[in-house]
């Protein structure tokens, strides 16, 4: 079974979806032009739709 590191060790960037959706259960990212929707569901899952 692999490690689990923290993002700050790896030099990858940790983001909280909780910041990102500013309290809301949802956040729009772009991408190359494109927007998805990031979305906190009411038992704590995450997903991302385009």
């Amino acid at each position: 079974m692999p490690q689990l590191v923290p993002a700050s060790e790896t030099g990858e960037t940790l983001h909280d979806a909780r910041e990102l959706t500013r309290g809301q259960s949802t956040a729009h990212i772009t991408l190359d032009g494109k927007v998805y929707t990031l979305r906190i569901t009411r038992a704590g899952k995450l997903i991302l739709t385009k």
